[in-house]
C-alpha cells in the first residue's frame, strides 16, 4: 500500500471511528498534529482510533505511551507506523 493511500484510508477512519460531523477526511492535514493545537483529538479519541486504526490495517501499538504518543502525533507518523508495520 502506498502512502498516498494509506494516509487517506487513515483520514477516512479517523472521520468515521470518531463521528467528526464537521470534518471531512480531505480538510485534516497530514503533517497536521492530531492532538491539541491540531485537530483537537483528546485520550479517548486516542483510543477509539487506536482500536480503528488496529481493525483496519491489523497492526499492533506498543505498549510504551511514548512510542505511541509520536505514533499518533499526526497522520503522516500514523500511516509510517501502518506501512513498516505491514512491510516488517
Amino acid at each position: 500500500m502506498q502512502f498516498e493511500e494509506t494516509a487517506a484510508r487513515i483520514k477516512e477512519v479517523i472521520v468515521s471511528s470518531l463521528d467528526l460531523e464537521d470534518v471531512s477526511p480531505g480538510e485534516i492535514e497530514t503533517d497536521a498534529p492530531l492532538f491539541g493545537e491540531g485537530l483537537g483529538l483528546d485520550s479517548i479519541d486516542a483510543l477509539e482510533l487506536g482500536m480503528a486504526i488496529k481493525k483496519e490495517f491489523g497492526v499492533a501499538f506498543s505498549k510504551n505511551p511514548a512510542d505511541n504518543k509520536k505514533t499518533f502525533h499526526s497522520v503522516k507518523s500514523l500511516a509510517d507506523y501502518v506501512i513498516a508495520q505491514k512491510n516488517g
